[in-house]
């Protein structure tokens, strides 16, 4: 397998090598970071107590009440205008 070299900034080489362990390559250490951080999605589905699953449901319920609601007002209040405006243009 082939090489690639890229460039990084010092203060990243730096923080790099204090990750390094003694007897792993840079390429060694950045697998072993990228599969530290590497998540599968699935694997958090289920983790949830049936509480917090409940609460978070109900925190998201009101989000979308709350959202719908401000919608709905400005929805109102453009055909409020619009209505105000027909009506001036009638009495003109």
């Amino acid at each position: 397998m082939g090489t690639k070299t890229i460039g990084i900034r010092e203060d990243v080489y730096e923080r790099l090598k204090a990750r390094k362990r003694e007897d792993e390559s840079f390429t060694d250490l950045m697998n072993r970071i990228l599969d530290d951080t590497t998540v599968d999605w699935r694997e958090g589905f289920g983790t949830l107590s049936d509480d917090d699953a409940a609460e978070l449901e109900q925190i998201v319920a009101d989000s979308r009440d709350h959202t719908s609601d401000g919608l709905s007002g400005r929805q109102q209040e453009a055909l409020d205008e619009f209505a105000e405006i027909e009506a001036d243009d009638e009495t003109a």
